[in-house]
């Protein structure tokens, strides 16, 4: 099904794109590729399930805003900032948090956008507005721990002898681990606080989990993307996984969550209550941890996924119109500055999409004649030439299973 809806939107691609030249006899930089893009794509969203139609949308905006800054930065208008895509995932997730934070979602879960489920997961559940709390559970807590058979146990008791030393001696450390954790649970926690236990608790405990969880997501990733090495030199195993990189995703998620937690309740000990608009400082200063993890594609991603959100609950309160068709609109917009720049400047469009109009356009996106193109000055062919470099792709046409 997938095939087919690309086969008709290369279709309609093509046939825009001789109605554009046999209607004006000539081809000019916005008719060579952006206007016939533009029209086609009006086309191929039409014949998608409305369901899609916002995802996509999003999806092509974030290549297309990326392309746009290559662009500029090649003609010199900007320049590169560092820690650019740090200052845009901090700003967007503030906003976020803040959204999340103030209860503006939808109650139903089947409903709630999947970004608000993502920063649940990250963030806890404790700081979400309407969350039950619980003023007791320290109390609660505390009188269980004082309970003298808690570790009388036998199971607990040490002045048994163990045959296994072993055995004792992880005994031991678990029985040292418990009185720990069981001290610091019951630190303290302030009265407007939502969480159980001790604030130190609470940090902690969200910046253990997420690390382990973000470990064992790149330990399982790299071993995924690296089985046929591995699996043909298992002595590489070592470095391909004990490697520095390794730790950024844990340390992206674990600093996200523990910063975002630690500021939390730092402000609600000053200030002696619990707001929303916490929500933002916390998020901005839980964006540092990106430079951690610096992705410009997370980025942009979670830029434009705010920017709906924010543009939903504007059309909700009646605080901005709403604009029939606008997904479809950006949708065609995003797409045109893609194929215009697939066309006359590939060395700007990122590897990951170029390769995908490959796929696509079975490899005819690149064997397309830009020599002709080369009179408005962008370096076309010599573009295309870095882009056939960079990408490790070729120009040969693919049809049914066969190269020419």
């Amino acid at each position: 099904m997938l095939q087919f809806r690309r086969q008709r939107v290369n279709t309609y691609r093509l046939n825009v794109y001789i109605f554009y030249r046999k209607t004006l006899g000539n081809f000019n930089i916005l008719t060579a590729s952006f206007m016939p893009a533009f029209l086609s794509s009006v086309f191929a969203i039409l014949i998608e399930r409305p369901s899609r139609r916002t995802l996509l949308s999003l999806y092509v905006s974030n290549v297309a805003t990326e392309t746009v800054w290559n662009m500029l930065e090649a003609r010199q208008m900007v320049t590169p900032i560092k820690y650019g895509q740090v200052a845009i995932f901090g700003v967007s997730i503030a906003l976020l948090l803040t959204f999340w934070r103030a209860g503006l979602y939808e109650r139903d879960e089947h409903k709630m956008d999947p970004m608000f489920k993502i920063v649940r997961f990250v963030i806890g559940p404790h700081e979400q507005k309407d969350h039950n709390r619980s003023g007791s559970t320290n109390n609660f807590y505390r009188k269980k721990k004082n309970k003298s058979d808690s570790f009388n146990n036998p199971r607990w008791n040490t002045n048994r002898k163990h045959k296994n030393i072993v055995f004792h001696l992880v005994n031991q450390a678990l029985r040292a681990y418990k009185r720990i954790i069981n001290k610091i649970k019951c630190c303290d926690r302030h009265a407007v606080c939502p969480h159980p236990f001790s604030c130190i608790y609470y940090i902690l405990q969200g910046t253990t989990k997420m690390f382990s969880i973000g470990l064992g997501l790149q330990l399982i990733l790299k071993l995924v993307l690296n089985f046929q090495t591995l699996f043909k030199s298992p002595e590489k195993f070592g470095k391909a996984l004990f490697r520095r990189d390794t730790l950024q995703l844990a340390n992206f998620l674990a600093g996200s969550s523990g910063i975002f937690r630690a500021v939390s309740c730092l402000l609600r000990r000053i200030t002696g209550q619990d707001n929303p608009l916490f929500a933002f400082p916390a998020g901005l200063l839980a964006g540092i941890a990106f430079t951690q993890y610096p992705d410009t594609t997370i980025a942009l991603y979670v830029f434009w996924k705010t920017a709906q959100i924010a543009y939903n609950l504007g059309i909700e309160r009646r605080h901005v119109p709403d604009v029939p068709g606008f997904n479809m609109f950006l949708y065609c917009l995003s797409t045109g500055i893609l194929f215009h720049v697939a066309l006359l400047e590939p060395h700007n469009l990122r590897s990951s999409y170029w390769k995908f109009l490959i796929n696509i356009s079975g490899g005819r996106v690149a064997c397309m004649n830009r020599k002709p193109l080369d009179v408005w000055g962008l370096g076309t062919s010599q573009g295309l030439a870095q882009t056939l470099l960079r990408t490790r792709t070729k120009e040969e046409v693919q049809f049914l299973g066969c190269k020419w």
